[in-house]
């Protein structure tokens, strides 16, 4: 009978690996064990993890072809249109009410005609997309600065921090009176009903976005100079963007309905005719055409907002934060 040990030891520095083979024999029988150090497992399970972390820097949103981005992102909006003027077609032919009240697609169709010929359906669009816009930038001016006072300042946001919350709640249109008695009927009274509904919006959204903000950035913005103003600037604001971005969509969805309310109750020639005028006349005329018309219009300009401006900045910014998945 013999008996047989072997062991086989290989050293490797830099790019090496530690190996050790051990056999052991007695009689007919051998056992061999091969034993790696824990050093090797290691060294590849950080290789991976490396490489994974690689991977998740390098990853870009991929683009595909036009006609890949049309049928994922145009297709599904058109189908709901679609679906959406078939069912109204569908009422109308079944007669579920009369004419005049829910007339149909074709009807309404006729009355933008109208509008088109007679030359006035750009201007009454732009009529109250210009008084919207222009409130709605007032309003990111003066909400920005009460956003940051409030987060920053403990005893000003026990102050009024529950006054914003209750503004936010009010209806638009609650303030419309008031706004006539203040200021009379004029654009000054449009835009103080603009800025009443988007403010508290615009504010809270920033004051949500600061209270999402690490500490640490804060004490890094600190720690290289970047205080006060300079800190809100380069530190503060941009930290919070994702909910301050969040803050201004709702805020313009609060100047656009603020504007509509107050152009449906207050009447002037000096205001000219904007889509809540034209609305209200028609509903004065009884043109029920008319009405709908209005609707589709209000609902087109508050939709091409979202889409033109405040989607693609909301794609960027979570894209460079890597909030956004790929191909979006």
């Amino acid at each position: 009978m013999s008996s047989t040990d072997t062991t086989l030891t290989s050293t490797g520095t830099g790019t090496g690996t530690d190996t050790t083979l051990t056999s052991t024999g007695t009689g007919t029988g051998t056992d061999t064990t091969l034993t790696k150090p824990a050093g090797d497992t290691a060294a590849r399970d950080t290789a991976d993890v490396g490489a994974g972390l690689d991977a998740l820097d390098a990853v870009t949103a991929q683009r595909g072809s036009l006609g890949e981005a049309l049928r994922k992102k145009a297709l599904p909006p058109l189908l709901g249109v679609l679906v959406v003027l078939a069912l109204w077609q569908g009422a109308y032919s079944l007669h579920l009410t009369s004419s005049y009240k829910l007339p149909s697609p074709a009807d309404v169709w006729h009355s933008a005609q109208d509008l088109w010929y007679q030359g006035t359906l750009f201007s009454i669009i732009w009529t109250s997309v210009w008084r919207g816009l222009s409130g709605f930038l007032l309003a990111v001016v003066i909400g920005t600065p009460v956003g940051l006072v409030v987060a920053r300042i403990k005893p000003v946001r026990a102050a009024i921090g529950p006054v914003l919350q209750g503004l936010q709640s009010l209806p638009s249109v609650a303030w419309v009176p008031a706004a006539v008695i203040w200021l009379g009927i004029n654009d000054s009274m449009m835009y103080a009903v603009i800025l009443l509904g988007a403010v508290p919006s615009i504010a809270n959204g920033l004051v949500a976005g600061i209270d999402q903000v690490p500490p640490l950035f804060l004490r890094a913005g600190r720690t290289i100079g970047a205080t006060g103003l300079n800190g809100a600037r380069h530190v503060l604001i941009p930290a919070a963007l994702p909910g301050y971005l969040a803050g201004l969509k709702q805020g313009w969805a609060f100047s656009w309905r603020s504007l509509m309310a107050a152009e449906l109750v207050a009447s002037s020639p000096d205001l000219g005719r904007g889509l809540g005028r034209f609305l209200e006349d028609q509903r004065e005329f009884s043109d029920m055409s008319g009405v709908l018309l209005g609707i589709i219009l209000i609902l087109f300009v508050g939709i091409a907002i979202e889409l033109l401006v405040f989607t693609p900045v909301e794609r960027r910014v979570l894209r460079n934060r890597g909030l956004l998945a790929t191909g979006k």
